[in-house]
């Protein structure tokens, strides 16, 4: 064997007592980053291709057009459009100078990111819902395991109490043995029991409650801000999908989101399917979009935003705050500003 070889058999084997080279960082494109947040917060199921190539043909060809010349459905997507372009930085600018190809290369990536995102959510609620639907200090019966669904929907007495249709009554067994056996179909627009607080609906005021309910906190907290937050206990290593992405305001489109998310959790259905017809996500997630972009719906809507915030992002909510002005930190400069003063003239009297 020549010199040659032996120094070159000699570099190829490893040292055991030696770290050896750091691996290669991964890094995430910019725009699957952004397109995570835009999945949760600002439409969850959109053709991002479509939206883009429409946006800017919108931009280009309408610039001047008034919102109000609008159909409902441009206006929807002209505003997602809008929130898009806020959320990534410079992305105007590089979507009007960029070609067809690489348009598509970006609207994939913030595809890939929004999918991506609620394929984690999916996965990460389907196991901490069990907790949520436990009553403390409780055990549900039967047992239901965390990582199976099959035995999940109107299958369970828990999971079928909260997904039984407002004002149907699953107490009643007939009614209850054809949400089993699949006589009565409940398609998306028909809202569960779990959207309203304390799972109870007056057919009276079908508004109190809604989108209320203790379970749809603890969903927008354990997607936005960690799921530790859910029990009041922040352990988080990490900062919040919330706070990385600037979050400071619950988006009508995030309480759909978590709607939707919770909801596919309580189903027996295995695999989440924005066109499944059983569960019927798509619709159920729309739905409730439309109810709160309504503009006849509009006092309602901005209550239930305040008491959204009031509950997720009270820091930043327009809550009533005490006035500060007999507050220690008022008085201690208070206090200062007179020292300063007071100083001053002395030292204009010598």
């Amino acid at each position: 064997m020549s010199d040659d070889e032996v120094t070159s058999r000699k570099r190829s084997r490893a040292n055991a007592l030696e770290l050896g080279p750091r691996k290669k960082a991964t890094t995430q494109d910019p725009l699957v980053h952004h397109g995570r947040h835009f999945g949760r917060a600002i439409h969850a199921f959109c053709n991002v291709h479509t939206l883009v190539i429409n946006g800017i043909l919108r931009m280009g060809e309408q610039p001047e057009d008034p919102e109000e010349s609008f159909t409902v459905q441009e206006r929807r997507e002209h505003a997602a459009f809008r929130s898009l372009l806020k959320i990534i930085p410079y992305s105007e600018e590089r979507m009007m100078e960029a070609s067809e190809d690489e348009i598509i290369i970006m609207a994939e990536l913030i595809q890939k990111g929004a999918n991506g995102a609620r394929s984690d959510d999916t996965k990460g609620i389907k196991s901490a819902v069990i907790d949520w639907i436990t009553p403390k200090g409780q055990a549900l019966t039967p047992y239901l395991p965390r990582n199976t669904k099959s035995v999940r929907g109107f299958n369970h007495e828990r999971t079928g109490a909260l997904l039984c249709p407002a004002g149907l009554d699953w107490s009643n067994q007939e009614i209850k043995a054809k949400l089993i056996n699949g006589q009565i179909q409940v398609a998306g627009d028909q809202w569960p029991l779990m959207l309203y607080a304390n799972y109870t609906y007056d057919p009276e005021d079908p508004w109190n409650g809604l989108l209320r309910s203790g379970l749809l906190v603890n969903g927008f907290k354990h997607v936005f801000t960690s799921p530790s937050s859910v029990d009041q206990e922040p352990k988080a290593t990490r900062s919040g999908n919330a706070h990385i992405h600037g979050m400071r305001l619950v988006t009508k489109a995030s309480i759909a989101y978590v709607a939707t998310q919770i909801r596919f959790a309580l189903t027996s259905a295995q695999v989440f399917s924005r066109t499944d017809l059983l569960t019927d996500s798509e619709r159920f997630y729309n739905s409730i979009l439309d109810l709160l972009d309504d503009v006849d719906e509009k006092e309602e809507v901005e209550q239930l935003m305040q008491w959204w915030n009031r509950q997720v992002f009270p820091v930043y909510a327009d809550t009533e705050r005490i006035p500060s002005e007999n507050s220690a930190l008022a008085r201690i400069r208070e206090k200062r500003k007179g020292m300063i003063a007071q100083g001053q003239g002395q030292a204009n009297v010598s």
